[in-house]
């Protein structure tokens, strides 16, 4: 690969998971970005005890993000070849701590209106 472009990843991405699975996950992740903005803007505040909760949340993210890597690409961990294999499951545990914490404080926002902000 002598060139990195955004087409190259696209299809690395697509032959990983499949083309379906691969568009609905950039789906689901637009979705949960929109939707966290929507919270952000209309609370106008970061609530720090959502925010606890979802930090809490982390660690399960980033186990259920490599154990559905691992799963999709038919792999183990005892599959990882060097440096760089720990290096991008590192990076999907990070996003995927990253994830799980947004969709849990979206969905907290979403369960239950904010209180107005004090004056």
């Amino acid at each position: 690969m002598e060139e990195f472009s955004l087409r190259t990843f696209l299809a690395v991405f697509e032959e990983i998971f499949g083309a379906g699975l691969f568009w609905v996950l950039v789906a689901v992740a637009a979705v949960f970005t929109v939707a966290w903005i929507y919270v952000l803007v209309r609370d106008r505040e970061l609530s720090m005890r959502k925010y606890l909760v979802a930090q809490i949340s982390m660690p399960v993210g980033a186990i259920a993000a490599v154990a559905f890597v691992l799963w999709v690409t038919n792999s183990q961990l005892r599959d990882i070849g060097g440096p760089i294999d720990g290096l991008i499951l590192l990076g999907v545990a990070v996003l995927g701590a990253v994830g799980l914490s947004i969709v849990v404080y979206v969905l907290q926002s979403l369960g239950r209106r904010a209180p107005p902000p004090q004056s």
